[in-house]
């Protein structure tokens, strides 16, 4: 087990802190477990005294793995765990709580779907999409606790701020009323523990002598302030991270922390691991090229021990369609040079993004894997209308179609016209036989579905859209929510797009159900082994490796992320390209459109910057 300088010189570090920058595929694990036995084995340190801390569970069983492994599974008592469970744990200690205390995210969504009830409509902001909206306040209440910002001073841009403290504050107030603590809670009420108790606090700086904290760049300011009063006095703190890689602002993290490290300890010792063992130094170069644009990061030199590789290649397509069938050429052509589809991934910004290749991937029966949600784009509720008109074009007449478009665009059809089993025409005719107007828009509903049911499915949106007046339909329904309604015409546009390669109605219908069926089968055997290649959001991909990475949709507004606007938030923007840049060990391709939704679009300016200087 060959080590380089630099790795040696930060397993040997003996007492003090230790800032250890490690840049993508460096032997960071590698490092940090060869470190707690250096300590055991040179140092003596005694193996209770040492606490490694991950931020996920499964980053803590794999270090617990490698260290074992590398011990010959000797039992030794070296405590390995996340920040939120060791923070736990000292809550338990302290206070009895159990798992009854703990709020469930299906009890803290539900939860703030209670307190957002009770809040006037119109103070809720803009947003069509509860789920989003509510997920979005979550996150703002965990950014608040995180970085233990005074409520009072924070400014909400999910709803107006006064709205927001007013969620907070009952949020806040229900939640202690049950006796419950949520996932941020845990950091809070550990901070707060150590602050009022110092013989508590002495008594955890007895225990943890020795700290060891891996992907540093992901934490905030609340895991911060504890782990500082816990590693004190001694301040055996060896810390390992790359702030390049620091892409979870939206949990808190802020990659300031890194540099703050240094301005806390002065004394600390810096060290780099500069030797990327996992990507060809192509893929190193330009990635480097890319990150070096950044201003807020600490520089770095970084050498590949592999060669040279072939080149980054960068593809211009002209719409998302054209863009997964090349996609799954090149796919074909890696796994007919050997290459395991298991060993290929295929990240994008959002999982939004991938809704053309996941179709495209299915219907050429190429197997895929997912670790996330795909977004489809016919749950949204226009691709219900659309699905349901088609529908009734092909003849349905279920009372729960009717219900769900009859009014879409209005045509005045109240519910009571309604027959309880499947509804005729000639019945909503009878019912109001009074008024001949209300005939008029009768007969033009029946036209319409006669005259779709005669086209393909484009031709039969593009219908549907001017001639039934869905499009004005959507103008008024934005108008009413009061959100933009670019949204819902993106939708559509996409949808209207995708039904090109479809002959008739029934066809679409069918594919539609079958991609709909697809998707829950893959989200329901998420957690059992997979074939296939690897589906992922370039958050998701952090921390794994592939042979082969397409990075896709690598278009201004998908990333940079087009609600990116300030330069810190481009700057985590590009952090995460570099991230996905990364994951390659041999071929990186990277794809963008020149169209999307009949709009013209341009590539990112991470991709010019590829070619900056060429």
């Amino acid at each position: 087990m060959s080590l380089n300088q630099a790795q040696y010189e930060a397993i040997v570090h003996n007492q003090g802190p230790c800032l250890v920058l490690a840049g993508p595929g460096s032997g960071k694990t590698l490092t940090i477990v060869k470190r707690i036995e250096y300590l055991i084995k040179k140092y003596k340190v005694r193996p209770e005294d040492i606490l490694v801390i991950t931020f996920t569970k499964y980053a803590s069983v794999e270090m617990k793995k490698r260290f074992r492994y590398l011990m010959k599974d000797e039992h030794v008592p070296v405590t390995f765990g996340t920040f939120h469970g060791i923070y736990y744990g000292i809550l338990k200690w302290a206070y009895g709580f159990g798992p009854q205390n703990l709020l469930s995210e299906e009890e803290k969504y539900a939860l703030l779907r209670s307190v957002c009830e009770q809040i006037d409509a119109e103070d809720l902001g803009d947003s069509a999409d509860e789920k989003e909206f509510l997920q979005d306040i979550a996150t703002e209440i965990g950014r608040v606790k995180n970085n233990l910002l005074e409520i009072d001073e924070f400014v909400s841009t999910v709803c107006r701020p006064g709205t927001f403290r007013e969620i907070f504050r009952m949020y806040e107030e229900r939640r202690k009323k049950e006796k419950k603590i949520d996932f941020d809670d845990m950091l809070v009420l550990c901070y707060q523990l150590f602050k009022s108790r110092p013989d508590i606090l002495k008594k955890w700086q007895e225990k943890f002598k020795y700290i060891l904290i891996d992907e540093f760049q992901d934490i905030n300011q609340v895991q911060y302030d504890v782990i500082k009063m816990l590693a004190a006095p001694e301040n055996n703190m060896f810390v390992v991270g790359d702030d390049d890689q620091s892409i979870y602002a939206f949990r808190g993290a802020r990659p300031e922390i890194m540099f703050r490290f240094k301005e806390d300890y002065p004394d600390a010792k810096e060290l780099l691991l500069n030797v990327n063992y996992r990507s060809t130094q192509n893929i190193v170069n330009q990635s480097l090229k890319v990150i070096g644009n950044n201003e807020t990061r600490f520089v770095k030199k970084i050498e590949a021990e592999k060669e040279k590789g072939e080149t980054v290649h960068v593809q211009e397509v002209r719409d998302p369609v054209e863009e997964s069938l090349y996609v799954i050429s090149e796919i074909q052509k890696k796994t007919a040079e050997g290459i395991p589809p298991e060993k290929i991934a295929v990240l994008f910004r959002t999982n939004t993004d991938a809704g053309a290749l996941a179709e495209t991937l299915l219907e050429h029966n190429v197997e895929f894997q997912m670790r996330e949600h795909i977004h489809n784009i016919y749950d949204h509720f226009v691709g219900e209308n659309i699905k349901t008109y088609f529908q009734m074009a092909v003849g349905s007449r279920q009372r729960r179609d009717f219900l769900a478009v009859m009014n879409r665009p209005n045509r005045y059809i109240g519910r009571d016209s309604l027959e309880s089993g499947p509804v005729s025409f000639e019945s909503l005719r009878r019912f109001y036989c009074d008024k001949s107007w209300m005939q008029d828009r009768i007969d033009q509903f029946e036209l319409d579905l006669r005259m779709m049911k005669k086209m393909a499915p484009y031709a039969a949106i593009q219908y549907l859209r001017k001639r039934v007046g869905y499009d004005d339909f959507l103008r008024d329904y934005a108008l009413y929510r009061k959100v933009d309604r670019k949204e819902y015409m993106e939708v559509l546009s996409e949808i209207e797009e995708r039904s090109k390669s479809f002959a008739t109605l029934e066809e679409w219908i069918s594919h539609v159900e079958d991609y709909k069926a697809a998707l829950q089968s893959k989200a329901k055997n998420r957690q059992e082994a997979q074939r296939g290649i690897h589906l992922m959001t370039m958050h998701g991909a952090k921390g794994l490796e592939f042979d082969t990475v397409f990075v896709i949709c690598a278009n201004e507004g998908s990333i940079p992320h087009k609600k990116a606007v300030l330069p810190e938030e481009i700057e985590e923007e590009r952090r995460l390209f570099y991230v996905a840049m990364t994951r390659a060990k041999e071929k990186l391709i990277i794809s963008y459109t020149k169209n999307k939704n009949g709009k013209d679009c341009n590539p990112s300016r991470f991709v010019d910057e590829l070619f900056v200087g060429v």
